[in-house]
């Protein structure tokens, strides 16, 4: 595929994916074209690692972003992973130069907990 200029950017969610990504598998299937094995295995994987729903997710990456020290890129991977340990929490932080409190770890994955 041969991109000539990108027109639109824009961070999703895993979910969020998914939920594009059947929307386009159910439309193809009613127009009676079979999807390419790329595009299979993309909606094979979105299916499979989703946690959550698309709006849902979207509602904790909001959420997310009232906290101190949280990007936008951050969020999204937090919301998209859903981790359920501190431990995999610092892992999605390993690259940022700042460490995370205790305090500030346990108020992400509360926020993580109630939307999984």
């Amino acid at each position: 595929m041969i991109i000539k200029k990108v027109i639109s950017e824009e961070l999703l969610t895993l979910p969020e994916v998914r939920d594009m990504l059947n929307q386009i598998r159910d439309e193809r299937e009613q127009a009676g074209v079979e999807l390419r094995y790329e595009q299979k295995r993309a909606v094979e994987h979105a299916n499979t690692f989703s946690k959550t729903d698309g709006k849902a997710s979207r509602e904790m990456v909001n959420e997310l972003l009232t906290l101190e020290k949280m990007k936008l890129d951050i969020a999204i991977k937090i919301a998209s992973l859903c981790p359920q340990t501190r431990d995999e929490l610092r892992s999605i932080y390993a690259k940022e130069r700042f460490t995370l409190s205790d305090a500030e770890l346990k108020a992400i994955l509360d926020i993580v907990a109630k939307y999984i």
